[in-house]
């Protein structure tokens, strides 16, 4: 039998989408490996292998083998990073002015005849030196490649540096390896643009904990923390566990998990997320989940493997760039066959490189994966990113995602032969309110609180049983009570005229708009509850930017009742399906797909998971803490603000459109210079100054989603 783990390796020296999957291919090889997946925003490779099989070591060999190197203090390596950071932008602001000054020397020396007459006076040996010392790094990752039978994009530079020494042009080939180091540098630093959002995130995450242990305060590592142990954070600290707040008050930052930068108030009872910052007051937080099980550590997951979701347009892009190496080489076999010129072969082999069309995808979608983060909203993956930008149909849940999920009471009404009085109100409500001690439902807390506003007394229930998309039932005080929709309440009508006129009475409330809980006892029905809940009040101006942003189909999916759903609905100018259940709104979702359409399904994440994981893209509205939420759907939103929906549908069509912007410069860009290096109009010096050039137009481009407002 088989026994697996799961280890990560931290990979330094990845660039572009091509080198995570060099490092893949080089990992997946060993005996031993079940599962390799590398991920170029975070720098690691998330290995699934049988210990037994094959050891850490080795999968560090076949890492460097590759070409890369594993880094072996990772907590120690972003200690200094910033201050790394800072260093490089100051060398890369040093080598954009450098590149410049090169590249209209080498322009400008070209055309005016100048060039060769200073390159001229340095002899052969030395130039040849330059040229290996420069190029060094490149050269002894494309040998590697080149052993394992693989072709990198770096392959038709090195023959064109080769091609250029062997006709004698040793500056043409400095000049090829000088631009290829620069579009190196410009990579890395785009790509590290892209990463900062990942390890700004993961800085955030507290590594000690203050921890109350035989009656005492221990400093203790996080890892470290139990379940149930009580953590205590003072003013200015992080809080390091997710929990529940059992003493204490304080002013609680939970920009880190929400994007909200207006902190909240946290007391006894209250649930707290760890990496979130106390600005005043002091807690005692018993834990309830600690490291990589937090809501945070569940956040920094989902921005990590978001590559591993990869867009169609991504795998069309790799798809491309895999013929498209083979088809530059028969170009310029060609090119020499037919003209007999070695420096226009050269030139076709300089101009081509397929970096552009391997960063043409990734790096925009980390980038906005990453910038979206920053701001409470979580994307898995850049094909969730492509089809929100083809979405065409909106379904929404009500209950917690238009409303607030916060209903009230709003009228008791009891069925009593004499008429309703004050003392059958309070004994219709206690009973209901205790047979809804324990159930979840937004409008069962709403009956709690409507009780405990009265005093009234909750009786403990027995054989407590809730029935999904119907209600509860449970033995209160020696009689069967059961609270939920009409279609669980026994057959018939009452016959008591003062009972008829309350129905007469509840089913104007629900025409009306409010939400029935109807509550039989022992069998019998002895009255109706009506409640009602609040419109988000940034709704309407929500739903009315989707229409502009591709939205041609907006419709309500509750399991409330047509009255309550026809109210809403009404208001916001949209149709509405009433009295579903979890499987009709999946059957739904089912029903657009059949016919063509794209669809997003927007809930709360608990009762909407099934239709949220089968739509095309699933948002889960307010889902911090909330472990369903998160996994289910396919875009989190951290806060419950409806703004975020048409802001995450501008994204994603941000995004696309970058993407496809990227792709038809680089195609277009190198059909153009392959064209004219194959014909003799652009000499090796020029092509080997053009071909950076889409390169670093595609990196400047996709910065731009970085600086998303």
């Amino acid at each position: 039998m088989s026994v697996s783990k799961t280890i990560e390796i931290p990979v330094r020296g990845m660039d572009c989408a091509e080198c995570t999957m060099h490092v893949q291919h080089a990992i997946s090889t060993l005996p031993g490996v079940v599962k390799v997946e590398v991920f170029l925003a975070s720098e690691k490779a998330v290995v699934q292998l049988d210990p037994r099989q094959v050891d850490v070591q080795a999968i560090h060999r076949a890492v460097q083998g590759a070409g890369y190197s594993v880094a072996a203090e990772f907590l120690e390596e972003a200690k200094t990073r910033q201050a790394a950071q800072a260093y490089t932008r100051k060398i890369l602001t040093f080598l954009g002015m450098v590149f410049g000054a090169v590249l209209f020397v080498i322009i400008a020396g070209e055309w005016l005849g100048l060039f060769e007459a200073i390159t001229s006076r340095i002899p052969w040996p030395v130039g040849l030196a330059l040229v290996l010392l420069g190029g060094y790094p490149v050269f002894i990752n494309v040998i590697r490649a080149t052993m394992r039978r693989q072709v990198v994009s770096h392959t038709l530079m090195t023959l064109g540096v080769i091609a250029a020494l062997a006709v004698g042009e040793w500056a043409t080939a400095a000049v090829v390896v000088f631009f290829m180091r620069v579009g190196d540098y410009a990579e890395r630093f785009t790509a590290e643009r892209a990463r900062r959002a990942v390890r700004d995130l993961t800085a955030m995450a507290p590594q000690t904990a203050r921890v109350e242990r035989q009656g005492q305060e221990l400093e203790l590592p996080v890892e470290q923390v139990q379940v149930g142990e009580v953590v205590v954070v003072r003013p200015g600290e992080s809080i390091p566990v997710d929990g529940e707040v059992i003493s204490g008050q304080a002013t609680v930052n939970q920009a880190s998990i929400t994007g909200e930068a207006m902190p909240v108030e946290a007391g006894p009872g209250a649930r707290v997320f760890a990496a979130t910052l106390v600005s005043l007051g002091s807690l005692r937080v018993r834990t309830v989940q600690v490291g990589r099980d937090t809501t945070f550590g569940k956040v920094i997951r989902l921005v990590e493997e978001a590559e591993a979701h990869r867009a169609e347009v991504q795998r069309v892009a790799d798809r491309f760039s895999a013929w498209y190496l083979p088809v530059v080489a028969s170009i310029a076999g060609l090119t020499f066959l037919l003209r007999r010129d070695p420096l226009a072969t050269a030139a076709v082999l300089v101009v081509a490189c397929s970096c552009a069309f391997a960063l043409a995808t990734p790096i925009a979608m980390l980038a906005s994966i990453g910038a979206a983060a920053q701001r409470g909203l979580m994307i898995k993956g850049g094909k969730y990113l492509e089809a929100l930008a083809e979405a065409d149909v909106l379904l929404i849940d009500k209950t917690g995602t238009l409303t607030l999920g916060k209903p009230r009471l709003a009228a008791v009404l009891s069925f009593d032969g004499a008429g309703a009085t004050a003392e059958s109100e309070a004994r219709l409500l206690r009973l209901a309110a205790s047979a809804e001690r324990y159930s979840e439902h937004p409008l069962a807390q709403a009956v709690r609180e409507a009780a405990a506003a009265r005093g009234l007394a909750l009786q403990e229930p027995h054989d407590f049983q809730a029935l999904p998309g119907l209600g509860v039932q449970a033995q209160v005080d020696g009689v069967r009570v059961q609270v939920g929709s009409r279609r669980m309440m026994p057959e018939g009508e009452p016959q008591a005229i003062a009972a008829r006129a309350v129905v007469a009475q509840a089913e104007a409330l629900q025409a009306a708009g409010k939400s029935l809980l109807w509550v039989a006892v022992d069998g019998q029905i002895a009255g109706v509850l009506a409640a009602e809940d609040t419109l988000r009040p940034e709704v309407p101006q929500a739903i009315q930017a989707l229409g502009a942003l591709g939205i041609k189909q907006v419709e309500l999916l509750t399991g409330d009742h047509a009255g309550a759903a026809a109210a809403l609905a009404g208001n916001l100018g949209i149709p509405y399906r009433a009295g579903l259940l979890p499987q009709d709104k999946i059957a739904i979702v089912r029903q657009y797909q059949s016919q063509g359409h794209k669809v997003v399904m927007v809930g709360d994440g608990v009762n909407d998971a099934p239709a949220l994981a089968q739509a095309d893209v699933g948002m889960a509205m307010g889902a911090a803490g909330s472990q369903v939420a998160i996994e289910a759907a396919h875009i989190a939103l951290m806060r419950e603000d409806w703004a975020l929906v048409p802001e995450v549908l501008r994204i994603a069509h941000r995004t696309m459109r970058v993407v496809k912007m990227n792709i038809a410069f680089t195609a277009i860009y190198n059909l153009a210079g392959l064209s004219l290096a194959a014909l003799g109009f652009l000499p090796p010096i020029l092509a080997a100054a053009a071909q950076s050039l889409p390169d670093l137009g595609i990196l400047a481009n996709s910065s731009r989603l970085l600086k998303q407002k």
